[in-house]
């Protein structure tokens, strides 16, 4: 019973800690989005990785970046409308 409790305890403090690890109430489209925001910035942060992409894509690594972070603001489109409770 003990460990069951410790468990959850430290599952609920990762989950109010980080932002990216969810909770009982996050909705599919916040997680996507998370998952996305999460590549985005690892693509940004491995400069092997940058370069590889701007010659895929016979960009600028500048560019590339630019176009990283743009994605960033709305990786997965807008939020679906949420059902209104009566």
């Amino acid at each position: 019973m003990t460990d069951r409790y410790n468990i959850h305890s430290q599952l609920e403090h990762l989950q109010s800690k980080y932002i990216g690890t969810g909770h009982a109430d996050t909705s599919k489209w916040e997680w996507l989005v998370n998952q996305h925001r999460d590549s985005y910035c690892s693509y940004m942060g491995h400069f092997d990785l940058l370069n590889y992409f701007a010659i895929a894509e016979n960009e600028s690594k500048a560019r590339v970046r630019f176009n990283l972070m743009e994605k960033m603001l709305q990786p997965c489109g807008p939020p679906a409308d949420k059902p209104e409770d009566a």
